[in-house]
């Protein structure tokens, strides 16, 4: 195994082996005065009382939740339904008691005070603390979106975004990277993770494109091995405490919502507070066996190979063409889809989270105006599913009109108790019951030396070589390089959204190593020259390394004509497109025509289309967001690893083409689905490389057919399928 989960499993057998009085010890010095009353020294003449069974830990999970639940009111029950905000009652803790929550969340942004892995601990500690004096002392379970790593605290390792994990097409090193991110996060005393997202990305419009691992379902499917690294085999033994109850979401088809024009050219002109999300969010417009193939499939290995815990439903809406269009139902109210499908069909026997405030988004027939809480909106969330509602700042609103339904008899108390069974079963399963504390004792692993040399060799076999003319990579290490680009030297940009804020913000924002540290790095003989905008003379270098793409964004307001985020820096406010920014541009136009040799890197989120009319551009590299370990880049820039990473998505050449995936039927790319340029030594790589290796060359020599793209396309969708035999067949047909 692995030194650094070694290393865990010997924390874990210390810990789980030393005597009760010794763990009580423990949490006492950890509290102090926060302690609860059963961690204090046992008074000199205690009181014997039978224990419930729920307490005890040598029962099974089933006879545990069977116990409790007939101890709990209904009350009780709801308030285990419910999830605040801790900003909602970190100024009041108490709060946690008197409602009784079941659960709090950090949203994106959202830290203690002081943002330190110790002081999440503590933070997490005193909101426990409240949950464990409630009558029948359920602890609480505490949520965050830990998305490419742990991203909300400051000095966590960063991994790249989802579209970039997609791009190394290795499962292996998806499940180390939620391992990794399991341990950061629990050892900031969070045992619940809201990832991965498993959606199936088909527009680059959308705004959370980065968060699918690609546009090919069967891709998506096999990076879901994410999960089985944040939770080891939690579900069926227990999970230990460098594990996390993961999430898959958005359930299902928020990957597939129709571009809005309307919405578009309806922005157009209006301030951003009254713009509208142009795709996020929005309508998937299909027939049933076409959701089933494209967006419902990552979820069956999520499932049945990885035994995901949570499931997130989406903000979207889904609307079935055999029906007739117009009839959109959302998915927070789809109780055929989640009830029906996810826990009938699929038999999901973990629970659902609902997502920020999803049921206010469920029309009321008596009052669509109204985009609150209303007591429809609550029972057709409850009866469509959800078991437990993230009310951010709305939860004592939510308890109040679901009591009522129950009390009305519009809630029937069997789908209470199925939503409160299922929740608790995952806390038992966590062990929250005998270890409700989180101890400061890992807070190491978060951003250890470890972590970033994972992610370092993450984001190398990340970086997709599109281009690379003459051979222009890799480059000498003791060549002289002229740099430009705002992003060469900006961790906020590579890191993206969801990093510390909820739309990520650019600058130095989090410790970590730039695109141009990176490269002083890895080639501290090269002699680098570094100009953010290409205004300082090229001089006599030998080539040029342009690194251009977005600014940060997450979801809604990364949809391109959507709204811009007008509380977020002026660097977020840029107008979001497939196309470079004008000013990127004009950087690659005037360095690749002063030097011999120009590489350009992409780095963003999705696509962007890159002018080049005069062919100045020798190399072309799609970085993605790689987070805070910029040296992964250079590592291949240099030839210090080689070039490895194929296509999670169509390449288109022009915007106009969008949306475009593979299977299409006029499929003309700049680049297809699974193209991916190769460095390196050819005996290093694999058959099926080699066979798209070869594949590619004809294409660059002008051997291949016309339908050439379509072709490797086809052969890509076919190998993470599975079908090798045909995978060869089809590349072979382009190499002759």
């Amino acid at each position: 195994m692995p030194h650094s989960r070694a290393l865990s499993s010997v924390r874990r057998m210390r810990r789980r082996h030393s005597s009760a009085l010794i763990a009580a010890a423990a949490v006492t010095a950890l509290l102090g005065p926060l302690a609860p009353a059963w961690a204090q020294a046992p008074d000199a003449e205690p009181q014997a009382q039978a224990q419930p069974l729920y307490l005890d830990a040598g029962q099974s999970t089933q006879r545990r939740v069977t116990d409790l639940l007939k101890r709990m009111t209904l009350e009780e029950k709801i308030g285990q339904m419910t999830q605040a905000e801790r900003a909602a009652v970190a100024d009041d803790p108490t709060k946690v008691k008197t409602q009784l929550l079941g659960s709090l969340l950090s949203g994106g942004g959202s830290t203690p005070a002081t943002n330190t892995p110790a002081a999440w601990v503590e933070m997490v500690n005193t909101f426990q603390e409240q949950a464990l004096q409630t009558r029948l002392k359920i602890p609480m379970i505490y949520g965050i979106d830990a998305v490419h790593g742990h991203g909300n605290v400051y000095g966590a390792t960063v991994f790249p975004h989802n579209i970039g994990l997609g791009a190394t097409r290795d499962p292996q090193l998806a499940e180390r990277i939620g391992h990794a991110t399991a341990e950061e996060v629990r050892a900031t005393g969070i045992p619940w993770n809201f990832s991965p997202c498993v959606c199936v990305s088909r527009d680059e419009r959308w705004g959370r494109t980065y968060e699918s691992f690609g546009e090919d379902p069967a891709l998506a499917s096999r990076m879901s091995s994410i999960i089985s690294g944040m939770q080891g085999n939690g579900p069926r033994r227990g999970y230990d405490d460098d594990e996390v109850l993961a999430t898959a979401k958005h359930f299902a088809g928020d990957g597939g919502t129709r571009f809005d024009t309307a919405t578009a050219e309806a922005n157009k002109g209006k301030p951003w507070w009254e713009q509208k999300y142009t795709i996020d969010q929005g309508i998937t417009v299909t027939g049933k066996s076409d959701f089933a193939r494209l967006h419902l499939a990552p979820y069956g290995p999520a499932l049945d190979r990885h035994d995901v815990g949570s499931v997130m439903p989406s903000f979207s809406s889904v609307d079935w063409t055999e029906d007739g269009l117009g009839n959109p139902t959302k998915m927070h109210a789809n109780k055929d889809l989640l009830t029906g499908t996810l826990k009938g069909r699929m038999d999901f026997d973990g629970f659902v989270i609902s997502d920020w405030e999803g049921i206010h988004q469920i029309p009321d027939p008596a009052d669509p105006a109204n985009g609150g809480l209303t007591a429809y909106k609550v029972r057709t969330g409850v009866n469509a599913g959800t078991d437990m509602f993230m009310e951010p700042n709305t939860s004592q609103q939510f308890q109040d009109l679901l009591l009522a339904e129950v009390k009305a008899g519009n809630v029937a108390m069997s789908r209470i108790d199925d939503a409160v069974a299922r929740i608790l079963t995952k806390k038992f399963e966590l062990g929250l019951f005998e270890n409700p504390y989180a101890s400061a004792d890992d807070i190491d692993q978060v951003g250890s030396r470890s972590h970033r040399a994972l992610a370092r060799s993450a984001v190398a076999k990340s970086q997709v070589l599109l281009k690379n003319s003459g051979r222009a990579l890799p480059l000498g290490q003791k060549d002289s390089v002229y740099v430009a680009g705002r992003n060469a030297d900006n961790l906020g940009n590579q890191a993206g959204g969801w990093t510390i804020s909820w739309q990520g913000e650019s600058g130095a924002t989090i410790p970590g190593t730039s695109i141009l540290d990176g490269i002083r790095q890895v080639a501290p003989k090269a002699d680098i020259t570094y100009s953010a905008d290409g205004s300082a003379p090229v001089g006599d270098a030998d080539s040029a390394v342009v690194v251009v793409g977005e600014t940060p964004y997450a979801e809604g307001y990364g949809d391109v004509d959507g709204p811009e985020c007008g509380w977020c820096g002026a660097a977020n406010q840029e107008e979001k497109s497939l196309s470079l920014q004008a000013a990127d541009q004009k950087v690659v136009d005037e360095v690749c025509a002063a030097v011999d040799t120009c590489v350009v890197l992409v780095v963003s989120g999705r696509p962007q289309i890159v002018a080049d009319p005069k062919g100045r551009i020798d190399a072309l590299v799609a970085s993605w967001l790689p987070g805070s370990e910029g040296a992964g880049v250079a590592d291949v820039l240099f030839g210090k690893q080689p070039f490895s990473g194929r296509l999670p998505l169509t390449w288109p050449a022009s915007a106009d083409q969008v949306p475009i995936n593979v299977g299409d039927r006029d499929y003309k790319p700049a680049y297809p689905y699974g193209w991916g340029l190769r460095t390196g030594k050819p005996s290093s790589l694999d058959a099926d490389s080699a066979a798209l290796d070869r594949a590619q060359a004809a294409v660059l020599a002008g051997d291949a057919p016309a339908d050439w793209a379509a072709l490797i396309a086809d052969a890509e969708q076919a190998r993470m399928a599975g079908k090798s035999r045909e995978a060869s067949r089809l590349l072979a047909r382009v190499s002759g």
